[in-house]
């Protein structure tokens, strides 16, 4: 069956997500990082698309596009493919570095892409490796310490994401560093982001998911509740891209068959 053509953005801004395949690292040294950060600039001269954000993590990539041109899919298949060539010469080996196919999510308005700014720079504090601060491979360090990057290797157009900001909210500069710096609520609509972009998540991920937007630390006591109330508690889990009902019953120590009669929570 042919993959569905990806529906584009009606404000052309894109949250992409190049991950490598079979969730393995895919920068191992300086020189990768700052080889892929050569690889968005050139990617930038030839098809003329704004960054609006990006980090680069061990094992995967979020960037945050605005494309005028429509061609997403060849910007990003140009970045992967540029890569992979230099992966693979590097380390010799062959085959994919990326999984198959980007994951895309169109970014339809200035909530969401204001959040989705904040959301990528923080990937280093959510993933223990460090404050936003002291990681040397996001946009973050381009929006706060423009002092320690000349202007010619600049590759963030942070001055449409500043005009969106203040226009919004009608602050300033120190405003939008405290809005970045503001640790993200499950609740909040970015923050599920990365879970709806993934095809299958672990147990860790979905009790995580519990704790932070349900609240329920003990997660075995969820078996113990009236129906109602655990039914509802299910109801939630089962709309999670990437979760299986049989997933479910295992986390929260109930029977398949408990949660197969949960309808999903119609959007």
């Amino acid at each position: 069956m042919p993959r569905q053509p990806r529906r584009k953005s009606n404000t052309k801004v894109y949250h992409c997500m190049l991950r490598g395949i079979n969730k393995q690292d895919i920068f191992f040294d300086e020189k990768d990082y700052l080889k892929f950060q050569s690889i968005i600039r050139k990617t930038k001269e030839i098809f003329f698309y704004k960054l609006y954000s990006y980090v680069l993590m061990p094992n995967h990539i979020h960037i945050e596009i605005k494309d005028n041109t429509d061609k997403i899919s060849q910007i990003i298949h140009s970045m992967a493919t540029s890569y992979a060539n230099y992966f693979n010469k590097k380390y010799q080996r062959v085959g994919h570095v990326f999984e198959s196919r980007f994951e895309s999510k169109n970014v339809e308005s200035s909530y969401y892409l204001l959040n989705l700014v904040r959301y990528i720079h923080q990937n280093p504090v959510k993933a223990r490796i460090c404050e936003m601060d002291k990681y040397k491979w996001s946009s973050y360090v381009e929006y706060f310490k423009s002092e320690d990057i000349k202007s010619n290797k600049s590759i963030v157009d942070k001055d449409e994401v500043f005009s969106i900001f203040f226009v919004e909210n009608k602050i300033n500069n120190k405003e939008f560093l405290e809005f970045n710096q503001k640790v993200l609520k499950f609740q909040d609509s970015v923050e599920l982001l990365e879970y709806e972009m993934r095809n299958n998540l672990t147990d860790e991920e979905i009790i995580y998911f519990i704790k932070e937007k349900i609240g329920i630390d003990n997660i075995q006591e969820i078996q113990k509740y009236y129906k109602k109330d655990r039914d509802e508690i299910i109801a939630q889990i089962k709309n999670i891209k990437g979760v299986s009902q049989k997933q479910i019953a295992r986390v929260l120590g109930v029977s398949i068959r408990v949660v197969q009669k949960v309808k999903k929570i119609s959007k």
